[in-house]
Protein backbone atom coordinates (compact mmCIF):
# COMPACT_ATOMS: atom_id res chain seq x y z
CA UNK A 1 0.00 0.00 0.00
CA UNK A 2 1.59 3.23 -1.19
CA UNK A 3 -0.21 6.55 -0.76
CA UNK A 4 2.71 8.78 -1.70
CA UNK A 5 0.73 10.00 -4.73
CA UNK A 6 -1.41 12.11 -2.38
CA UNK A 7 1.39 14.66 -2.02
CA UNK A 8 0.99 15.48 -5.72
CA UNK A 9 -2.67 14.79 -6.41
CA UNK A 10 -4.53 15.77 -3.24
CA UNK A 11 -6.00 18.82 -4.97
CA UNK A 12 -7.76 16.50 -7.42
CA UNK A 13 -9.74 15.03 -4.53
CA UNK A 14 -10.52 18.50 -3.18
CA UNK A 15 -11.88 19.74 -6.51
CA UNK A 16 -13.80 16.52 -7.07
CA UNK A 17 -15.39 16.69 -3.61
CA UNK A 18 -16.40 20.33 -4.17
CA UNK A 19 -18.03 19.51 -7.50
CA UNK A 20 -19.78 16.50 -5.98
CA UNK A 21 -21.34 18.63 -3.23
CA UNK A 22 -22.44 21.31 -5.72
CA UNK A 23 -23.93 18.65 -7.99
CA UNK A 24 -25.78 17.00 -5.12
CA UNK A 25 -27.11 20.34 -3.84
CA UNK A 26 -28.46 21.27 -7.28
CA UNK A 27 -29.99 17.82 -7.69
CA UNK A 28 -31.73 17.90 -4.31
CA UNK A 29 -33.02 21.44 -4.95
CA UNK A 30 -34.48 20.36 -8.31
CA UNK A 31 -35.76 17.12 -6.80
CA UNK A 32 -37.43 18.96 -3.92
CA UNK A 33 -39.30 21.34 -6.23
CA UNK A 34 -40.46 18.57 -8.55
CA UNK A 35 -41.06 16.12 -5.72
CA UNK A 36 -43.31 18.60 -3.89
CA UNK A 37 -45.46 19.02 -6.99
CA UNK A 38 -45.60 15.24 -7.44
CA UNK A 39 -46.57 14.72 -3.80
CA UNK A 40 -49.48 17.15 -4.18
CA UNK A 41 -50.50 15.20 -7.27
CA UNK A 42 -50.25 11.89 -5.42
CA UNK A 43 -52.70 13.02 -2.73
CA UNK A 44 -54.94 14.93 -5.12
CA UNK A 45 -58.63 14.11 -5.22
CA UNK A 46 -58.52 14.25 -9.00
CA UNK A 47 -57.76 11.04 -10.82
CA UNK A 48 -55.52 12.43 -13.60
CA UNK A 49 -52.88 14.14 -11.40
CA UNK A 50 -52.85 11.14 -9.08
CA UNK A 51 -52.27 8.68 -11.92
CA UNK A 52 -49.59 10.84 -13.59
CA UNK A 53 -47.67 11.33 -10.34
CA UNK A 54 -47.92 7.63 -9.49
CA UNK A 55 -46.74 6.62 -12.96
CA UNK A 56 -43.75 8.97 -12.71
CA UNK A 57 -42.72 7.66 -9.29
CA UNK A 58 -43.07 4.01 -10.26
CA UNK A 59 -41.20 4.44 -13.56
CA UNK A 60 -38.28 6.40 -12.07
CA UNK A 61 -37.93 4.07 -9.09
CA UNK A 62 -38.14 1.06 -11.38
CA UNK A 63 -35.36 2.03 -13.81
CA UNK A 64 -31.58 2.35 -13.19
CA UNK A 65 -30.21 5.84 -12.69
CA UNK A 66 -27.50 5.07 -15.26
CA UNK A 67 -30.15 4.54 -17.94
CA UNK A 68 -31.86 7.76 -16.88
CA UNK A 69 -28.56 9.61 -17.15
CA UNK A 70 -27.96 8.42 -20.71
CA UNK A 71 -31.58 9.18 -21.70
CA UNK A 72 -31.30 12.75 -20.46
CA UNK A 73 -27.75 13.33 -21.70
CA UNK A 74 -28.20 11.91 -25.20
CA UNK A 75 -31.95 12.36 -25.50
CA UNK A 76 -31.84 16.14 -25.02
CA UNK A 77 -29.06 16.39 -27.57
CA UNK A 78 -31.11 14.31 -30.01
CA UNK A 79 -34.02 16.71 -29.54
CA UNK A 80 -31.74 19.67 -30.21
CA UNK A 81 -31.83 21.04 -26.66
CA UNK A 82 -28.67 22.68 -25.38
CA UNK A 83 -27.97 23.66 -21.81
CA UNK A 84 -26.52 27.18 -21.48
CA UNK A 85 -22.75 27.37 -21.21
CA UNK A 86 -21.99 30.03 -18.60
CA UNK A 87 -18.22 30.72 -18.74
CA UNK A 88 -18.09 32.21 -15.23
CA UNK A 89 -19.68 29.08 -13.75
CA UNK A 90 -17.34 26.86 -15.75
CA UNK A 91 -14.32 28.72 -14.37
CA UNK A 92 -15.73 28.55 -10.84
CA UNK A 93 -16.27 24.80 -10.71
CA UNK A 94 -13.84 23.79 -13.45
CA UNK A 95 -16.26 21.61 -15.44
CA UNK A 96 -18.18 21.62 -18.69
CA UNK A 97 -21.34 23.42 -17.61
CA UNK A 98 -23.86 21.82 -20.06
CA UNK A 99 -22.73 18.32 -19.07
CA UNK A 100 -22.76 19.32 -15.41
CA UNK A 101 -26.34 20.61 -15.67
CA UNK A 102 -27.40 17.45 -17.51
CA UNK A 103 -26.02 15.38 -14.64
CA UNK A 104 -27.71 17.58 -12.03
CA UNK A 105 -31.02 17.37 -13.91
CA UNK A 106 -30.83 13.58 -14.10
CA UNK A 107 -30.11 13.24 -10.40
CA UNK A 108 -32.87 15.75 -9.66
CA UNK A 109 -35.37 13.79 -11.76
CA UNK A 110 -34.36 10.61 -9.96
CA UNK A 111 -34.41 12.24 -6.53
CA UNK A 112 -37.87 13.75 -7.15
CA UNK A 113 -39.46 10.30 -7.13
CA UNK A 114 -38.12 9.63 -3.64
CA UNK A 115 -38.72 13.17 -2.38
CA UNK A 116 -42.31 12.80 -3.54
CA UNK A 117 -42.79 9.82 -1.25
CA UNK A 118 -41.08 11.68 1.59
CA UNK A 119 -43.46 14.63 1.24
CA UNK A 120 -46.49 12.41 0.76
CA UNK A 121 -45.71 10.43 3.91
CA UNK A 122 -45.02 13.64 5.85
CA UNK A 123 -48.29 15.22 4.75
CA UNK A 124 -50.33 12.11 5.48
CA UNK A 125 -48.74 11.86 8.93
CA UNK A 126 -50.43 15.13 9.90
CA UNK A 127 -53.71 14.51 11.68
CA UNK A 128 -56.66 14.71 9.27
CA UNK A 129 -58.45 16.88 11.76
CA UNK A 130 -56.09 19.73 10.88
CA UNK A 131 -57.34 19.79 7.30
CA UNK A 132 -60.95 19.39 8.40
CA UNK A 133 -60.61 22.27 10.86
CA UNK A 134 -59.09 24.51 8.19
CA UNK A 135 -61.86 23.65 5.75
CA UNK A 136 -64.47 24.30 8.45
CA UNK A 137 -63.04 27.82 8.80
CA UNK A 138 -63.72 28.42 5.12
CA UNK A 139 -60.29 27.76 3.64
CA UNK A 140 -60.03 26.05 0.27
CA UNK A 141 -58.17 22.76 -0.12
CA UNK A 142 -55.07 24.38 -1.63
CA UNK A 143 -54.67 27.17 0.95
CA UNK A 144 -55.37 24.73 3.79
CA UNK A 145 -52.71 22.36 2.49
CA UNK A 146 -50.19 25.17 2.03
CA UNK A 147 -50.83 27.14 5.22
CA UNK A 148 -51.90 24.49 7.74
CA UNK A 149 -50.78 21.00 6.74
CA UNK A 150 -47.39 21.59 5.06
CA UNK A 151 -45.89 23.65 7.93
CA UNK A 152 -46.72 20.82 10.32
CA UNK A 153 -45.41 18.21 7.91
CA UNK A 154 -41.97 19.87 7.82
CA UNK A 155 -41.05 18.22 11.11
CA UNK A 156 -41.57 14.81 9.52
CA UNK A 157 -39.99 15.77 6.19
CA UNK A 158 -36.72 17.50 7.10
CA UNK A 159 -34.77 14.49 8.49
CA UNK A 160 -35.72 12.27 5.55
CA UNK A 161 -34.95 15.08 3.10
CA UNK A 162 -31.50 15.42 4.63
CA UNK A 163 -30.96 11.68 4.25
CA UNK A 164 -31.88 12.04 0.59
CA UNK A 165 -29.09 14.60 0.23
CA UNK A 166 -26.63 12.08 1.68
CA UNK A 167 -27.92 9.45 -0.75
CA UNK A 168 -27.53 11.78 -3.74
CA UNK A 169 -23.93 12.55 -2.74
CA UNK A 170 -23.14 8.84 -2.97
CA UNK A 171 -25.17 8.22 -6.13
CA UNK A 172 -23.60 11.23 -7.89
CA UNK A 173 -20.55 9.10 -8.69
CA UNK A 174 -22.52 7.76 -11.66
CA UNK A 175 -22.13 11.06 -13.56
CA UNK A 176 -18.42 10.38 -14.04
CA UNK A 177 -19.37 8.19 -17.02
CA UNK A 178 -20.34 11.30 -19.04
CA UNK A 179 -17.14 13.16 -18.14
CA UNK A 180 -18.30 15.33 -15.25
CA UNK A 181 -15.34 16.11 -13.02
CA UNK A 182 -16.83 14.89 -9.76
CA UNK A 183 -14.92 12.99 -7.10
CA UNK A 184 -15.11 9.65 -8.91
CA UNK A 185 -13.98 11.16 -12.22
CA UNK A 186 -10.96 12.76 -10.53
CA UNK A 187 -10.19 9.46 -8.83
CA UNK A 188 -10.18 7.64 -12.16
CA UNK A 189 -7.84 10.34 -13.53
CA UNK A 190 -5.43 9.74 -10.64
CA UNK A 191 -5.56 5.99 -11.20
CA UNK A 192 -4.62 6.51 -14.83
CA UNK A 193 -1.75 8.87 -14.07
CA UNK A 194 -0.27 6.85 -11.21
CA UNK A 195 -0.97 3.35 -12.58
CA UNK A 196 -2.32 2.44 -9.15
CA UNK A 197 -5.80 0.87 -9.44
CA UNK A 198 -6.49 0.33 -5.73
CA UNK A 199 -5.09 3.02 -3.43
CA UNK A 200 -6.81 6.01 -5.13
CA UNK A 201 -10.14 4.24 -4.69
CA UNK A 202 -9.52 3.82 -0.96
CA UNK A 203 -8.82 7.54 -0.67
CA UNK A 204 -12.00 8.33 -2.63
CA UNK A 205 -14.00 6.10 -0.29
CA UNK A 206 -12.53 7.95 2.69
CA UNK A 207 -13.43 11.32 1.15
CA UNK A 208 -17.01 10.20 0.49
CA UNK A 209 -17.22 9.00 4.09
CA UNK A 210 -15.88 12.32 5.39
CA UNK A 211 -18.60 14.12 3.44
CA UNK A 212 -21.52 11.90 4.41
CA UNK A 213 -20.78 10.81 7.99
CA UNK A 214 -20.77 14.28 9.64
CA UNK A 215 -23.90 15.17 7.70
CA UNK A 216 -25.62 11.96 8.79
CA UNK A 217 -24.76 12.62 12.44
CA UNK A 218 -25.98 16.21 12.18
CA UNK A 219 -29.25 15.02 10.68
CA UNK A 220 -29.67 12.44 13.44
CA UNK A 221 -29.17 15.19 16.01
CA UNK A 222 -31.72 17.45 14.30
CA UNK A 223 -34.21 14.58 14.12
CA UNK A 224 -33.81 13.91 17.84
CA UNK A 225 -34.41 17.57 18.66
CA UNK A 226 -37.44 17.74 16.37
CA UNK A 227 -38.98 14.70 18.05
CA UNK A 228 -38.35 16.19 21.48
CA UNK A 229 -39.99 19.45 20.46
CA UNK A 230 -36.82 21.52 20.79
CA UNK A 231 -37.61 23.30 17.52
Amino acid sequence: MDFSFLAKYWKYYLVGAKNTVILAALAVAAGTLLGTALAVGRISRRRAPRLLASAYVEFIRGTPVLVQLFVVYYGLQRLGFRFPDWPFLGRLIGVNVPDFLAGALTLGINSAAYVCEIFRAGIQAVDRGQMEAARALGMGYGPALRRVVLPQAVRNILPALGNEFVTVIKESSIVSVIGIADLMYKTDAIRGMTFRPFEPLLVAAAVYFMMTYPLSKALARIETRLRSGAY
